[in-house]
């Protein structure tokens, strides 16, 4: 007997699961504050110090902001990585800029003390960042510093995306009429339905992205495009928007990331359509935000009028004279502005035919009392079912796109993880709902082998390499996978090629102080990783390098080793001519993108067998499989291969070579 369960009882139990995350969350973060100097938090990236204010102005949404400068470090060579996004909430601080080092480590607050002064980020490019920060906020206190102190601004912990998850699991369990429809589907083995006609043709796509486009426009509830690596998802997702766009005025188009969201944007912007994007950009560049809501409104002729009644309204509140006519002259010029805002606004929701956002951010007041025909979520794999339902409450339909065996979402908490808080909702239907689910099968992105293994580990052996990728190379007769084992010496490398390392005991990884006792760095495996990457270059040829543009992906899954190696690689002279065609970043870092060359660092070499988040599988075929042409793969065989991925993985790569 099969068993039911009550939507709302899940509802209730994602709530339950959400609160124990967010305690956690919670904790860990005043733990953190409390025990981590503001070097280490400056070196995470959550912190910036010392900082230089700029001017302080009324944005295009009337809200108070203050421009702020990172300032480099004198030892610094190069700025660090930070967490600072749009919508982010930071705290401004104040520091005894004489503190010692060790006296910084000990507390933050004996040096450190808060101001009275929070905000939300605005925007952020490199080394400049804007602040909404609440009128009348006393931005006097940053301005001018108190003498000896250097000011400082730190991330702050996210009440606000946690308060609109729970508010909207609420919503959803009480929901009657279309959202409580979905809910109930959603939560049972109910069959999605479905509207009837023939199939369309689409000559961009092949027969399967076709078959997904199709299955979206006959979905009444719900459709799923599953799109593993290299597999054209966006392309597919593009033109289910773009035909959906023939049958309806407008569509949302949701991500869990900023990230995200603005990738699909470019894409839906370059196939012609009209898009709004709510919030702003991660990469700051004219072509993105030239499709920002808060850019568009400023650029609307209407908005000199608008921003002089706005300047009159905050001189009148700042006048001392109060006479009779006071509070008329404010009603009428507050009505006035409102008038204008409310114009412009509908202007521009009216021609938008994308209205793009992150989930969060589909809670926006701009877009209180709108509904849309059909929401679209991409990267939905990566997102809480609570996360969802925040934008789902705006859609009759929801299409989502994605890869439940790519990244997961971000979840702290173990015992929140274990009761299924990291399970998502495209998951949740996909395994309900076969028949809702369209997989992509053909890859264009990497040679044959490098899919192979992803495809036989996680795609059931579905997996089809396009006939144009199938045998693409850099170096003729070599292999597209190699392991280089770690710790010991010579380590394995392409014939021709020399690699100097020297023989070292296991256990060479170790916490980084510099990064959080979270993290773990691995300076022998480092520095082979940038030796190995060296000897194959040596291989290809300086010229040809340069000439074809081949670039190179390092990856580690931990967050200290990619901090060394950045800096490691800032120090090598033999790679200095190509540093501009190597990026170095986590494994989230890399997500949606592709390289020629993926080199990447395992860190883990231990007596114990100990792997610690290496057991998170979806990891690694995220890291495999940026590769196009070659992967180089670093890591201790002996302490690796004792889990049954990593030991099929090496059997695999040795297999290659006969």
């Amino acid at each position: 007997m099969s068993e039911v369960t009550s939507p709302i009882l899940e509802l209730q139990q994602q709530r339950m699961l959400l609160q124990m995350e967010y305690e956690e969350e919670k904790e860990a973060f005043q733990q953190a504050r409390q025990a981590q100097g503001i070097e280490r938090m400056v070196a995470r990236g959550d912190a910036w110090l010392p900082l230089r204010v700029g001017r302080s102005y009324y944005n295009s949404l009337n809200q108070l902001c203050v421009e702020v400068y990172r300032q480099p470090v004198a030892d610094e060579e190069e700025p660090l990585d930070h967490n600072f996004e749009f919508g982010k909430p930071v705290q401004f601080f104040k520091m005894l800029s004489g503190a010692t080092p060790s006296a910084k480590q000990k507390s933050l607050n004996t040096q450190l003390s808060t101001l009275n002064i929070s905000g939300t980020v605005s925007y952020v490019d490199g080394d400049r960042m804007v602040i909404a920060v609440p009128d009348g906020a006393p931005l006097v206190d940053l301005m001018q510093p108190a003498q000896g102190h250097q000011l400082g601004v730190m991330l702050f912990f996210d009440e606000t995306t946690y308060r609109l998850m729970f508010e909207a699991l609420e919503r959803t369990m009480r929901a009657k009429g279309r959202l409580g429809y979905l809910r109930d589907l959603f939560y049972s083995r109910q069959q999605a339905e479905t509207f009837v006609f023939p199939d369309m043709s689409f000559p961009y796509l092949n027969s399967v992205q076709e078959r997904a486009v199709n299955q979206v426009l006959r979905a009444k509830d719900v459709a799923i495009v599953h799109g593993p690596p290299g597999t054209g998802k966006t392309t597919t997702l593009v033109e289910a928007i773009h035909e959906t766009l023939h049958r309806e005025p407008q569509v949302m188009v949701c991500a869990q990331s900023n990230m995200a969201v603005d990738w699909i944007s470019e894409k839906l912007v370059d196939r012609g359509i009209s898009v709004l994007r709510i919030g702003n950009p991660s990469r700051v560049d004219d072509k993105m935000l030239s499709f920002t809501y808060e850019r568009r409104f400023e650029a609307h002729p209407d908005y000199p009028h608008l921003w002089a009644i706005r300047k009159a309204i905050r001189e009148l509140r700042a006048s001392k004279k109060r006479g009779d006519s006071y509070h008329q002259k404010l009603e009428s010029l507050k009505s006035r502005a409102t008038a204008l805002e409310i114009s412009i606004q509908q202007e521009l929701f009216g021609e938008a035919r994308v209205i793009a956002c992150t989930l969060v951010g589909s809670a926006n007041r701009l877009l209180d009392g709108m509904h849309f025909p059909t929401l679209f979520i991409d990267e939905a794999a990566q997102a809480l079912e609570a996360a969802c339902w925040i934008a789902i409450r705006r859609a009759g339909r929801v299409i989502l796109a994605g890869d439940h065996c790519q990244l997961p979402p971000t979840v702290k908490c173990y015992e929140a993880l274990k009761g299924g808080l990291g399970r998502t909702l495209m998951e949740r239907i996909a395994n309900d709902k076969p028949e809702c689910v369209t997989l992509l099968r053909t890859q264009y992105r990497m040679h044959e082998d490098i899919m192979r293994f992803s495809s036989d580990w996680f795609y059931h052996n579905l997996m089809v390499a396009a006939p144009e990728v199938r045998n693409r190379s850099i170096l003729d007769l070599d292999l597209p996978m190699t392991w280089i084992e770690t710790p010991v010496a010579p380590p394995s490398a392409p014939e021709g090629a020399t690699i100097v390392a020297t023989r070292e005991s296991r256990g060479n990884e170790a916490p980084s102080g510099a990064v959080g006792g979270a993290s773990i760095s691995n300076v022998s495996e480092a520095r082979l990783t940038l030796l190995a990457l060296q000897a194959y270059f040596e291989l290809i040829g300086k010229e040809r390098i340069l000439q074809e543009r081949i670039d190179v992906g390092i990856i580690s899954p931990y967050r200290a080793q990619v901090q060394l190696l950045r800096q490691l690689l800032r120090k090598n002279e033999g790679l200095k001519p190509f540093r501009r065609a190597i990026t170095v970043n986590t494994v989230d870092g890399f997500q949606g993108q592709e390289r020629d060359v993926i080199v990447i660092s395992l860190v883990r070499s231990n007596d114990e067998g100990q792997i610690g988040f290496l057991r998170d599988l979806r990891r690694m075929n995220v890291a495999i499989t940026r590769a196009r042409m070659k992967v180089i793969i670093l890591g201790d065989r002996h302490t690796l291969t004792r889990h049954p991925f990593y030991r099929k993985l090496w059997q695999y790569i040795q297999a290659l070579k006969h």
